[in-house]
C-alpha cells in the first residue's frame, strides 16, 4: 500500500470518528488488509464495499475511500501488472464497469501527486487550468463540473466561513456541490493548524463527510 494513501486514509477514517463523537472502530484496518490484497482491482472494490456495508455509518464517505483505493492502484498495483496495463483491454472493461463510482476528489489527489512528483506548489488557478485544462475547447465537461471553483478563485484569499457561504448556495444537482467546501478550504489553507480545521469542521453543515474530505487531502499533500 502506498505510503501517502496510507496516511490518508488513517486521517480521514479519524477525522469522520471524531466528526461523529463515535469510538473508533475497526474500519481502517479492514480497508488497510483490502488495499494491500494481491487481487485484481475489481475484487478490492468489492472486498471494500463489502466492509463498508459491514459498517453503515461510514456510508456518506465510500466514494471518497474508492477515490483512494483508485489512487493506491496507480500508485502501487500498476507496477506489478504489464508496462502498458491501463491500455489494455481488461482496464478499459474496469473503467466501463466502476464509471459511477468515486467523486471528484480523485483529480485533486492526481493533481497533487503530480506537484509532488515535479515539486511544485499546488495552487487553485494551476488546477483548474494547467491540470484540468478548463480553458480547453475538447475539456468543456471539466468546464461544467468546475464553474463554481473557476467563478469563485477569489475564496481562497478569504476564510472558511465565506467559503461555506458560497458552497450552501450551490444548487444540490451541481456535480461539484458537496466537495466545493473541502476542496477550496484546501486551496485557501494548505496546512491548517488544529485550531483551523476545528473551525473549518465548526461551520460545516455535514461535519462528518467534510472533516474526512479535507483531513485526506491535507495529509496527503504533506507526505
Amino acid at each position: 500500500m502506498d505510503t501517502r494513501i496510507e496516511k490518508a486514509l488513517e486521517a480521514a477514517i479519524a477525522a469522520f470518528e471524531q466528526a461523529t463523537q463515535q469510538a473508533p472502530s475497526n474500519l481502517t484496518t479492514q480497508l488497510k488488509t483490502v488495499f494491500n490484497q494481491e487481487e485484481n482491482f475489481l475484487r478490492k472494490v468489492d472486498l471494500m464495499d463489502a466492509a463498508l456495508d459491514e459498517q453503515p455509518t461510514y456510508e456518506s464517505i465510500r466514494e471518497v475511500i474508492f477515490d483512494l483505493l483508485l489512487m493506491n492502484f496507480f500508485a502501487a498495483d500498476v507496477e506489478k501488472l504489464e508496462e502498458d496495463y491501463l491500455e489494455s483491454a481488461e482496464w478499459e472493461q474496469i473503467e466501463e464497469q466502476t464509471i459511477d463510482r468515486g467523486t471528484e476528489l480523485l483529480n485533486l489527489l492526481l493533481y497533487l501527486k503530480e506537484c509532488a512528483d515535479e515539486d511544485i506548489e499546488p495552487t487553485l488557478d494551476d488546477f483548474l487550468k494547467e491540470f484540468l485544462l478548463v480553458d480547453e475547447d475538447e475539456f468543456q465537461d471539466e468546464h461544467r463540473i468546475y464553474e463554481p471553483m473557476l467563478a469563485n478563485q477569489l475564496l481562497i484569499e478569504s476564510d472558511y466561513a465565506a467559503i461555506k457561504k458560497v458552497a450552501v448556495s450551490l444548487l444540490q444537482e451541481q456535480e461539484l456541490a458537496e466537495l466545493f467546501y473541502p476542496m477550496m478550504s484546501f486551496f485557501a489553507e494548505q496546512q491548517p493548524s488544529e485550531a483551523q480545521f476545528q473551525n473549518y469542521v465548526s461551520l460545516s453543515d455535514d461535519k462528518p463527510f467534510d472533516a474526512a474530505a479535507y483531513a485526506l487531502v491535507i495529509t496527503y499533500n504533506q507526505n
